[in-house]
């Protein structure tokens, strides 16, 4: 099989590749073309990925070109993990919402909204593109924000293209430790949009164990999500929120936290990468361990503000068990070329699963996957704080397809309105304009 990487230059690709080097049933991953515009970057990744080969037999060949239909051509499936705009652009998504008082992180709130605007249009051409070049390929969309980015590739790519992230898994993975259980024989009951989803149920061998882990402070503690929310907010909830619901829950703490630290996350990310990418121009640097190394601090931070904020303190070691994006990739490709069947939590069309929702909106809900892609299973109805939630950021992710569609300046000011981060309509009109001055992408965004 072919896989085609786009973003191939990117820093989590070698999560990728080590996955398929694992791989050695029949039918695998055979050949990896990486596709970037930035030729140094995947130069630098294309050296990580042959020092990973070394000494593995019939490890997949790797192949970089900057040309995305040659990428695309008699690909069987594509992998999209673009960032348009680059570290630099999340770094001034971030600075300015926060200037304007409100959250700018990368796929939730302001910092989001901006990041979708300038990434649907690229990813619509790319969808087109597929849709043209390699009609019978199946679309991993890995790029943020990933529910947002899939339902505008879905529009062109029907059910051909699904969405994934590691959050609810690693989640998952994380609650069924704690309660003594075997994560792979857990069955998770979760539902939401990407980093808006709860985990209601935690079912073992028929048996819900959720309301035991709730009812125990002491477990609730001995995990990140129990320490970043708190026992009783879980406790009233009846639930354990995706970890990005801190920016809804303690939104107020959250934001004086990033606009009181040295960086925002964006621009950390940006100086250690560029470290990194300036250090493998030097032929004589080791390429895998000096990409380890920096991997290793990327997860050791994450979230940093947000732990602060609840007294959560460092990263355990086995909270930094994300559930592996790239492990869900290559589960997700061995149900759909082999037809093994697997139950994913996945980003895909609602096709009726909630019903507050159309069937053409993007959720992420537990799916069973075969040969003919990811079909999600039941929901239970939402309760009413969630359909709050994730009916309004629905209704900003439409505001944003709209714009991305039309250019109109309208649709994005009502997208900054009409979310739940955003206070004020005042505000919106601002970010857009602020968004506008720092993104020559966002030029488009000039009709009524």
């Amino acid at each position: 099989m072919k896989l085609t990487i786009l973003g191939g230059g990117g820093f989590r690709v070698p999560l990728v590749y080590g996955a398929l080097l694992g791989d050695h049933a029949e039918g695998r991953v055979s050949r990896v073309t990486l596709y970037d515009t930035d030729p140094d970057r995947l130069t630098a990744v294309a050296r990580v990925l042959a020092e990973q080969a070394t000494g593995v037999q019939d490890a997949p060949a790797v192949v970089a070109t900057d040309d995305l239909d040659e990428a695309l051509r008699g690909a069987d499936f594509v992998f999209s993990a673009i960032r348009v705009g680059g570290l630099e652009g999340r770094a001034a998504d971030e600075r300015v919402a926060l200037d304007e008082g409100v959250l700018g992180q990368e796929t939730v709130g302001a910092g989001g909204i901006a990041y979708g605007l300038r990434t649907v249009p690229v990813a619509t051409d790319i969808a087109q593109r597929v849709a043209r070049l390699a009609p019978d390929a199946w679309v991993i969309n890995f790029t943020n924000p990933a529910g947002l980015v899939t339902e505008a590739m879905s529009r062109h790519l029907g059910d051909r293209v699904i969405g994934i992230c590691d959050s609810p898994v690693g989640l998952g993975r994380r609650i069924a430790r704690v309660l003594g259980a075997d994560p792979d024989r857990a069955r998770i009951d979760y539902v939401g949009l990407n980093h808006l989803g709860w985990v209601r149920g935690l079912e073992v061998d028929g048996r819900d164990e959720l309301p035991r882990l709730l009812a125990d402070p002491a477990l609730l503690g001995s995990f990140e999500e129990g320490r970043l929310f708190g026992a009783d907010w879980l406790r009233s909830l009846g639930s354990v929120p995706n970890e990005y619901l801190h920016y809804y829950y303690f939104n107020r703490e959250a934001v004086r936290a990033y606009q009181e630290a040295e960086q925002t996350r964006g621009a950390f990310l940006r100086d250690q990468q560029e470290g990194f990418y300036a250090r493998m121009k030097d032929p004589a640097a080791p390429a895998f361990a000096t990409w380890d190394r920096t991997r290793a601090e990327r997860e050791a931070t994450y979230m940093a503000e947000n732990r602060d904020v609840a007294g959560a303190g460092e990263r355990e070691e086995s909270d930094l068990d994300s559930g592996g994006y790239e492990q869900v990739a290559l589960a997700l490709m061995r149900a759909v070329a082999r037809n093994e069947r697997a139950s994913l939590i996945l980003n895909v069309r609602n096709r009726g699963t909630l019903s507050v929702l159309d069937d053409d909106a993007v959720i992420e809900v537990p799916c069973l996957v075969d040969a003919n892609g990811a079909h999600p299973v039941t929901a239970d109805p939402l309760p009413y704080h969630a359909v709050g939630l994730v009916t309004a950021v629905k209704a900003v992710e439409r505001a944003v397809l709209e714009a991305a569609e039309t250019g109109s300046r309208a649709a994005a000011v009502r997208a900054f309105a009409l979310h739940p981060l955003v206070d004020s309509v005042s505000v919106a009109r601002r970010l857009v304009d602020g968004y506008t001055k720092v993104h020559p992408g966002l030029a488009y965004l000039g009709r009524p």
